[in-house]
């Protein structure tokens, strides 16, 4: 990068914050895309951090005028590779910017891109309050958590990050600087130009402040593990359960074998020894008494359709763990894994997807480790690393769930998005006309092409 461009970002955000050392720039290159499929990052990077919104515009406007591509970076957490900067340019990070305020008369946090899901916790706790969704690493940021609305365990009960940001602040590719939204529960002014840019990817806009609704501490909370001897058992019991009008916080989809592998590995112990095949939900409400009446008619329900023995987990901590387990689970097979996916079908057909991968791993004879978020249908199949396998043999493997899942009137991506490892992907699900109006919708906010490029357009 010229010396005449490294100059002008210094002049903008101090000496300090403009990074060109080979050793610290390199903690920013990638995320936590598996290996065997992220995308090389570019050497020829420079790291930028803005310690305001004005910060971030004027270094949109310098980018324009150079023609320098801008990745927006925020905690590093995502799967599918959208901030690592694949061609020359500025890696935008926003990790100063980090305050979180509570408006407690409002239920609303104000919190600045670079705080963190702990730190928007922890300052809705003091607060009185609660952020009830986990969308993730509790070490992923805001903006990244928006831009590429996360959901999470929790999305059941309360929605993903789209349903809880209530606004905006955003400064667009041109430097524009842009309020969307605010403390406000109702908008109906024209079209919704924050939902369009929640999900972007940091392709349209960089978010520099959100609005987010809380919500009050609910008196009383329970992890339930239900075992069951096979998968399909365990899946057919979530939509009756939420026809019998239980609405949990979160109904995860575990396997055993591979959540004691995870507990041995961080030194914890997984609390229910029965059943190959488990349902880990969480329940959360307002009172002791109401959430021993769920929790009995939970119990009822899945007894009902076969459960082997449920366990409870009623202490903070060991409800703590349990989440701890399951939120490992990535993180352990990473090493072994080729790839991630997280196909989302409707609810009802969790049970034709699980068959549909059962018959996978009989054709090749292999084991294809399945665990998410069975209450809304959106599942994490990971491809390991099988012997004498080839990225053809993955490729085709991969072109067939994304084929199922779509067939079944799902999605090729419930959360992780598209970034970069799944752009090839996305015609198959958003072709022809829709695709053409995502790449006009890219072409008004961003007439350069410098925000993001190479990332969610084929």
């Amino acid at each position: 990068m010229r010396e005449e461009v490294l100059g002008e970002l210094r002049s903008i955000v101090g000496m300090d914050w403009v990074i060109t050392s080979e050793d610290a720039i390199k903690p920013y290159l990638y995320d936590e895309t598996p290996v065997p499929i992220r995308p090389r990052a570019s050497d020829d990077v420079v790291v930028v951090k803005p310690g305001s919104t004005e910060e971030v515009s004027r270094i949109l406007v310098l980018a324009n005028k150079y023609r320098i591509p801008v990745f927006p970076r925020g905690g590093g957490t995502g799967l599918a590779g959208a901030c690592i900067p694949t061609i020359s340019g500025i890696i935008l990070s926003l990790e100063r910017m980090n305050r979180v305020t509570v408006d407690v008369e409002n239920l609303i946090a104000e919190a600045e891109a670079g705080a963190t899901l702990r730190d928007l916790m922890n300052a809705a706790e003091k607060a009185g309050l609660s952020f009830q969704p986990h969308p993730g690493d509790e070490g992923a940021q805001i903006g990244g958590l928006i831009a590429c609305n996360a959901g999470g365990a929790r999305a059941i009960k309360t929605g993903i990050m789209r349903n809880c940001v209530k606004g905006i602040e955003v400064v667009l590719p041109t430097g524009e600087i842009a309020k969307l939204g605010g403390k406000i529960l109702k908008n109906n002014a024209g079209y919704d130009l924050m939902q369009l840019i929640i999900g972007s990817e940091g392709t349209l806009g960089i978010i520099t402040k959100a609005w987010i609704r809380l919500q009050p501490i609910d008196a009383a909370a329970m992890t339930i593990i239900v075992p069951f001897d096979n998968r399909e058992k365990a899946l057919k019991a979530v939509p009756k359960i939420f026809q019998e009008g239980i609405i949990p916080l979160a109904v995860e989809y575990v396997e055993k074998r591979l959540v004691e592998r995870v507990a041995r590995e961080i030194g914890l112990r997984w609390p229910c020894n029965s059943g190959e095949y488990q349902l880990m939900i969480i329940l959360s409400e307002p009172s002791e008494e109401a959430l021993l009446s769920t929790s009995e008619r939970l119990l009822n329900i899945c007894e009902s359709l076969g459960a082997l023995g449920s366990v409870a987990a009623e202490a903070r901590r060991e409800q703590e763990e349990v989440l701890k387990i399951r939120s490992e689970i990535y993180t352990t097979l990473k090493p072994d894994m080729v790839d991630i996916l997280d196909v989302t079908v409707p609810p009802s057909k969790l049970i034709d997807l699980i068959r549909a991968i059962n018959e996978i791993e009989a054709k090749y004879g292999v084991y294809i480790p399945v665990y998410g978020h069975a209450g809304d249908g959106n599942l994490h199949i990971h491809l390991m690393r099988w012997n004498c396998w080839s990225e053809e043999d993955y490729e085709i493997v991969r072109r067939t769930i994304y084929d199922i899942a779509i067939g079944m009137g799902g999605t090729i991506t419930g959360e992780h998005g598209i970034g970069y490892v799944r752009k090839k992907y996305l015609e198959s699900f958003a072709g022809g006309r829709l695709l053409e109006l995502m790449r006009e919708i890219k072409r008004i906010f961003d007439p350069n092409g410098i925000l993001n490029p190479d990332k969610v357009l084929p």
